[in-house]
C-alpha cells in the first residue's frame, strides 16, 4: 500500500512518501523538489509541471496556472471574475455553472473544469510518486486551505476522484503542519498536565493562515483557526509589479498591463527581486532585455521602498493572529512558541510584524517549503496499515458554523438549529429527532455567511424520502445522523424511522426497546409537541474519538427549548395512568435520503471526466512514445556518423560505408523536412534499417576490444592450471591428497582449452576487421566458465582433517569422557595463551 502526501499549491506542489527510514520529499524529472502547478495544452498532448512553466510566457493562452482559487465557485462568482482579469487564459461557465478553462487542446477547443485542470495536476504528481517509490500509488492524503468551504472541498475530493486516487483525508494545511512538528517532539508534556501551546503561521502565495494547537504526549487538538484568503506572497509582488508598471510607462512609454506576454515576464523578475531583498537591503537592479517593442528596460528597489510600498500589507498580518488568540482565549505569554511556514514568511517586514505581536522569536525548525506534504504523508502512513506509526491523535476544528433549517408540517414556521459552532470538533456526528407523516426537507448552510471567503451561504439540502404515519395515524418518530466527515464535509450519513406495530398478547415483544428508552428527549407539555420534538437534538456521535462537548441549545429558550425543562420523560408518558397499554413492537426502518449540494458534480459528469482524463493519459503516453522514437532515431543518425568517421572506420568496407553514410543523410533530411511529425512506428522502421546496417559494425568493435583481453584471461588462467600439474608431478605437498583421475581430468581439459586457444587464435588473425570475427567474446566467455567447473573444484579441494594426539589418546569407553577430554583440552590451551590455568587443567596435569 501506498503512502503519499500531496500538498497541492496555489503555486508549486509537493510530494512526500512514508519509507521504512522516514518521510521522504520526492523529487520529479527535473531533481526538483517542487512541482510547478501548471498544465499547458499543446497539438498532440499535455505537459504539466516544469515543462509547462516553460510554456507559460510563448504558449501563455493555453497554459492553466493559478486555479486553486477557482474550485467549487460559479463563473459569476466575484472571486472568479477578479482572478479572470489577471489570466492570460480565457475563463467560461461549464454546463453546471462550475467554472472552467477554454484552451485549445488537439486543434480543438476545450473548456476544462477546475476539476479535471487539478486532477491533471495530481495525474503528474501520482506519477512522479511512482517512479520514486516502483510501485502504483492509490491511497494519498490531500492538503487544503483551513477556510476551504463545503463545496471546494468536495471539489478537490472530485478531482482526486478523476485522478484515479483514493483521498483517505483532505487536511488542512495547518493541521498537517502540527502534526509535522509535534509527532516528532520527545519534551511533550504528559496528558494530565497543561498542554503546551504552539502557534502555527502559513503564508503561502496566495493565502494567510494561522492555528493555535495545544500539544500533549501523543496527541494534538487545534484551538482555533483564523485567516484572510486574499492575502499572501503573489500580493506583494502585485505591489512590485504595479510600481514598476508605472515607471517604465513614464520612463519608457510602454503601457505593460496592454501585453499579457510582458507582463508575465515583468511578474516573473518581480517575484525574484521580491526574494533577493528578502535577503539584501541595498539597491537590487531589475533587467529585461527586449522587453515590448524591442526594447530593453531596467529600474531598480530596494529593501525601503518595498516595505514602504506593502505598508498596509503588512499591517493586515495582525488581524489574523489577533482573530486565533481571541477564539483559543489566550494570551501572548500562554503561547510556547511561534512556529512559521510558508513562503511569504521569509519576506523580513513579515517576520518582525509576527514577532513583534508576540513579543518572542519566531521558530523556523520546520521546512518552510515541505512542512505540509510531510505532515499529509504522516497522516497517510497513520492510517495505512502498512505502517506501525506512533500513537498520536488529532483533533482538527471547524472553521466556520454550520446550521440546519427544516419546515414544520403544520407550516407554522420554520425551524432552525446551529447544530456545529465555531471551532467545533471534526470529525463528529450528532442525531435528531423529528416527529413527521410526510417525507421532509433539511437545509444545510453556514450560520454567518459574512464570515465566508465564499458568496453563498447554503450548502445543500438533503431530502428524507418515504416517511409514513403510525398505524393509528399519528406522527412517526425519524432520526436523522447528520455528521461532519474526516474531510470536513457536511452530510446526512443515515436517517431511521421508528414504526410502533400493536402486536397480540401472546407475542413476544416489548414496549420499546433499550435504544429507544435511553435516547428518546421529549417534555410533559402535549400541546407544544410540534415545536419541540421538531428537531431536537436527540444525542450526539464523536467519531473523532474526542470528548464529547457540553448539549447545544436550541434557538428559541425558556418553555420551547426542548433540552428544558423534563427532557428525560417518555412520550408514552400521556396516557391516564391506569390505563393499560398495549403490547408494541418497534422497527426501525432506514430512510432513502437524497442529497441536492452547491456545486456538486453529479455522477454521470464525474464519470465522463474520468474517461476523458485515462484518454488524455493515454494520449500522453503515445506521443512521449512517439517523440522518444523520433529522439532516438535522430540520436543514431548523429551517433553512427561521428562513429564512422572515427573508431568504426576500419570495421567497415568501402563500399559499405558510402552505402552506410548515404542512408545516414537521406533520413537526416528527412527527419528536418516531411518526418518532422509522424507515427512512431514510421521512427522505428527507420531506425530498423539504419541498425540493419550500423549494428554489425557496432559489434565488430565491440568484439575487437573485448576479445584479445578475455584471450588474455583464458591462457593465463590455463598457464595457472599447467603450474599445478607440474607442482602435482614433483610431489608437492599442497596437492598430493587429490586423487589421481581427478588431476587427470584437470589434464585433458587444459590439454582441449590450449588447442581449442591456438585454433581460435590463428583462424581471427587471418581475418581482416571489416569483417565477421572467427570467434565471439561469449565464445570466450563459456570456455573460461568450463576450464573453472572441470578444474577449480580439484585443485581447490580441501586436505583432509587430521585427528590431534589428544584425540587419539581420549578413552572410548563410558558416555561423555571423550567430550570432556576435548573441552579440557580445548581449555587447558587457552590457559597456556593468557598464562593462566584453571582448576580442571591442573587436576589433568
Amino acid at each position: 500500500m501506498s503512502v503519499v502526501g500531496f500538498d497541492v499549491g496555489f503555486q508549486n506542489c509537493y510530494i512526500a512518501v512514508a519509507r521504512g527510514g522516514g518521510i521522504e520529499t520526492v523529487t520529479n524529472e527535473f531533481t526538483d523538489r517542487c512541482t510547478p502547478a501548471v498544465v499547458s495544452f499543446g497539438q498532440k498532448n499535455r505537459t504539466i509541471g516544469n515543462a509547462a512553466k516553460n510554456q507559460l510566457i510563448s504558449h501563455a493562452k493555453n497554459t492553466v496556472f493559478n486555479f486553486k482559487r477557482l474550485h467549487g465557485r460559479s463563473f459569476q462568482d466575484p472571486v472568479v471574475q477578479s482572478e479572470r482579469a489577471n489570466l492570460p487564459y480565457d475563463l467560461g461557465p461549464t454546463e453546471d455553472d462550475c467554472v472552467g478553462a477554454k484552451v485549445l487542446y488537439m486543434d480543438e477547443e476545450h473548456l476544462f473544469s477546475t476539476e479535471q485542470v487539478t486532477a491533471m495536476l495530481l495525474t503528474k504528481m501520482k506519477e512522479i510518486a511512482e517512479a520514486h517509490l516502483q510501485k502504483k500509488v492509490h491511497d494519498c492524503v490531500i492538503s487544503i486551505p483551513s477556510f476551504f468551504t463545503d463545496a471546494e472541498r468536495r471539489s478537490v475530493l472530485a478531482a482526486a476522484q478523476i485522478a484515479g486516487l483514493n483521498c483517505l483525508r483532505l487536511m488542512n494545511e495547518t493541521t498537517a503542519v502540527a502534526l509535522n512538528y509535534g509527532i516528532y517532539k520527545q519534551d511533550l508534556p504528559p496528558q494530565e498536565e497543561k498542554p503546551k501551546t504552539v502557534v502555527f503561521v502559513d503564508m503561502g502565495h496566495s493565502a494567510f493562515q494561522v492555528s493555535a494547537c495545544a500539544f500533549s504526549k501523543g496527541k494534538v487538538k487545534m484551538l482555533a483557526t483564523a485567516f484572510d484568503p486574499y492575502l499572501g506572497g503573489r500580493d506583494f509582488d502585485q505591489r512590485v509589479v504595479d510600481y514598476f508598471c508605472a515607471d517604465f510607462k513614464s520612463r519608457y512609454r510602454l503601457d505593460v498591463k496592454s501585453r499579457a506576454r510582458a507582463l508575465l515576464r515583468l511578474r516573473q523578475e518581480c517575484e525574484k527581486l521580491k526574494k533577493l531583498m528578502s535577503s539584501n537591503s541595498t539597491d537590487i537592479p531589475l533587467n529585461i532585455e527586449c522587453f515590448m517593442d524591442d526594447k530593453d528596460v531596467s529600474g531598480k528597489m530596494n529593501r525601503a521602498q518595498f516595505e514602504e510600498l506593502c505598508a498596509d500589507l503588512i499591517e493586515r498580518v495582525s488581524v489574523p493572529l489577533v482573530a486565533v488568540m481571541e477564539q483559543a482565549l489566550l494570551q501572548p505569554q500562554d503561547i510556547s512558541a511561534v512556529e512559521i511556514v510558508g513562503g511569504a514568511t521569509r519576506i523580513p517586514a513579515v517576520k518582525s510584524q509576527i514577532s513583534k505581536f508576540f513579543g518572542k522569536e519566531v521558530s523556523t525548525t520546520l521546512n518552510a517549503d515541505e512542512a505540509v506534504a510531510r505532515g499529509c504523508a504522516l497522516q497517510c502512513a497513520i492510517l495505512s496499515p502498512a505502517f506501525k506509526v506512533r500513537e498520536f491523535s488529532i483533533t482538527d476544528v471547524l472553521p466556520f458554523p454550520l446550521t440546519l433549517a427544516w419546515s414544520t408540517e403544520a407550516d407554522e414556521g420554520n425551524g432552525c438549529h446551529e447544530l456545529f459552532c465555531k471551532n467545533h470538533a471534526f470529525p463528529f456526528s450528532k442525531v435528531m429527532t423529528f416527529y413527521r407523516k410526510n417525507p421532509f426537507t433539511l437545509e444545510a448552510s453556514y450560520t454567518d455567511p459574512t464570515s465566508l471567503p465564499y458568496p453563498q451561504a447554503k450548502i445543500g439540502e438533503f431530502a428524507v424520502q418515504k416517511v409514513s404515519p403510525q398505524e393509528d395515524g399519528e406522527r412517526s418518530k425519524v432520526k436523522v445522523k447528520v455528521h461532519v466527515d474526516t474531510h470536513g464535509v457536511l452530510g446526512v450519513s443515515s436517517v431511521t424511522m421508528v414504526h410502533k406495530l400493536k402486536v397480540e398478547e401472546k407475542a413476544v415483544a416489548t414496549e420499546d426497546t433499550p435504544e429507544e428508552t435511553n435516547t428518546q428527549t421529549s417534555v410533559d407539555n402535549p400541546d407544544a409537541q410540534d415545536e419541540i420534538q421538531d428537531g431536537e437534538v436527540q444525542g450526539w456521535v464523536d467519531t473523532g474519538k474526542q470528548a464529547a462537548p457540553q448539549r447545544p441549545p436550541v434557538d428559541g429558550g425558556g418553555q420551547n427549548n426542548p433540552l428544558s425543562g423534563n427532557n428525560n420523560a417518555d412520550l408514552n408518558t400521556h396516557h391516564p395512568p391506569d390505563a393499560k397499554k398495549p403490547k408494541m413492537k418497534v422497527m426501525h426502518i432506514s430512510l432513502p435520503v437524497e442529497a441536492r449540494l452547491v456545486q456538486q458534480l453529479g455522477k454521470e459528469r464525474l464519470h465522463n471526466y474520468r474517461e476523458l482524463e485515462v484518454k488524455m493519459i493515454t494520449q500522453d503516453r503515445l506521443e512521449k512514445e512517439r517523440s522518444d522514437a523520433k529522439n532516438e532515431l535522430e540520436e543514431y543518425v548523429y551517433y553512427f556518423r561521428h562513429q564512422l568517421e572515427g573508431p568504426y572506420q576500419m570495421f567497415l568496407g568501402a563500399e559499405d560505408q558510402d552505402k552506410f553514410s548515404e542512408l545516414l543523410t537521406k533520413t537526416e533530411n528527412w527527419l528536418y523536412d516531411e518526418g518532422d511529425d509522424q507515427d512512431k512506428e514510421v521512427y522505428l522502421d527507420k531506425l530498423e534499417q539504419i541498425q540493419r546496417l550500423g549494428m554489425p559494425v557496432q559489434e565488430r568493435y565491440q568484439e575487437a576490444e573485448w576479445r584479445p583481453k578475455l584471450f588474455e584471461e583464458l591462457k593465463a588462467k590455463i598457464q595457472t592450471y599447467v603450474m599445478i600439474m607440474e607442482d602435482y608431478n614433483n610431489k608437492d605437498e599442497s596437492y598430493m591428497h587429490i586423487d589421481p583421475g581427478d588431476m587427470e581430468k584437470v589434464r585433458s581439459c587444459v590439454q582441449d582449452m590450449q588447442e581449442w586457444v591456438t585454433t581460435t587464435s590463428s583462424a581471427q588473425d587471418r581475418l581482416r576487421p571489416d569483417q565477421d570475427p572467427a570467434v565471439h567474446s561469449s565464445q570466450i566467455r563459456e570456455k573460461l566458465q568450463e576450464l573453472r567447473n572441470v578444474c577449480e573444484l580439484v585443485v581447490t579441494k580441501p586436505r583432509p582433517r587430521v585427528d590431534s594426539p589428544a584425540e587419539e589418546s581420549a578413552p572410548t569407553g563410558g558416555t561423555d569422557h571423550g567430550k570432556q577430554a576435548e573441552e579440557v583440552t580445548l581449555e587447558h590451551e587457552t590457559g597456556l595463551q593468557n598464562n593462566e590455568m584453571c582448576a580442571s587443567c591442573m587436576e589433568d596435569d
